[in-house]
């Protein structure tokens, strides 16, 4: 389902008939943890719900390659200095929103597949080559 930056890759289910498989979850919080400091927080289930669901939407073989999953205030702070485009409250220090790519879909594509969800923010950084899934209030922003 996804790589990251540091070469590793997670693939396994995670949710069988209704319920979230603990073991899967805590490896994929373990994943998506901050990867500038290790620090780890649990994921909100939605988020990767929403991941799941645009995956399946594209009919994709390729696994997402994790960006940024969450962020510690700290890796917050220091991106926003670097960059406007970090929000100050971003959802990613909540533990609610990933930063995704895929060599195998456009940026377009991904966003659409996550829209269709209609499960929360999705942003086009078509520049970046990445997309941002969250499971907040649903909007879309970017190109």
């Amino acid at each position: 389902m996804m790589s990251g930056r540091t070469g590793e890759r997670i693939d396994m289910i995670y949710w069988v008939e209704g319920d979230y498989i603990k073991d899967a979850v805590t490896e994929v919080n373990r994943f998506m943890r901050d990867w500038r400091n290790n620090k780890v927080k649990a994921v909100d289930l939605r988020t990767i719900d929403i991941m799941a669901a645009a995956h399946n939407l594209m009919d994709a073989n390729e696994p997402y390659m994790l960006l940024s999953g969450y962020r510690s205030p700290e890796t917050n702070a220091m991106l926003r200095a670097r960059s406007k485009g970090v929000a100050k409250n971003s959802l990613h220090m909540k533990a609610q929103a990933a930063d995704l790519r895929m060599n195998s879909r456009s940026v377009g594509q991904m966003a659409r597949a996550a829209g269709a969800c209609n499960g929360g923010g999705v942003g086009k950084y078509s520049k970046s080559n990445f997309v941002h899934m969250d499971c907040g209030p649903v909007r879309v922003w970017g190109r």
